[in-house]
């Protein structure tokens, strides 16, 4: 049961590196909790599976390769619902350059249908490293392509 949790969001992650989007998708509920605060970013917000993906799709794919390394899964598992606690470590590739971001994660599932579905995704204790003005770039170029 844990393992279906765990490849659950490695499912996730995957999809965003391989810009599956529709593989994305699969892994989310109807409604996702997105905490990104903890990066200076937008408070946490209740979206749609759409809405985040055409936010992820406003800047992954302006680079050339991403790799999303999650790892020392902890699932807390209470029924039909889990939270999974890891860490991972995101690679990002532009040319020569690197942006990279690395924290500790709180992704939230439940089962629904016998499929386990990302109910919440919040990022915390994040560090970067690298170009940190690559993700401005990315989103360049990934507008450029849409």
């Amino acid at each position: 049961m844990q393992n279906e949790i765990i490849n659950t969001v490695k499912a996730m992650f995957s999809g965003a590196d391989e810009r599956d989007w529709d593989k994305v998708k699969n892994t989310m509920a109807d409604k996702v909790l997105l905490d990104y605060s903890a990066m200076g970013g937008s408070p946490a917000a209740e979206l749609t599976p759409e809405q985040i993906i055409n936010a992820w799709e406003g800047l992954l794919p302006g680079f050339d390769k991403t790799h999303h390394q999650p790892k020392d899964f902890t699932v807390t598992q209470n029924g039909d619902t889990a939270v999974v606690h890891y860490f991972a470590k995101a690679d990002h590739f532009l040319g020569d350059e690197s942006w990279t971001v690395e924290a500790n994660y709180d992704t939230g599932l439940v089962k629904t249908g016998g499929t386990w579905k990302i109910t919440s995704h919040k990022i915390k204790d994040v560090k970067q490293s690298g170009n940190k003005e690559l993700p401005l770039k990315a989103t360049e170029i990934a507008k450029s392509k849409l």
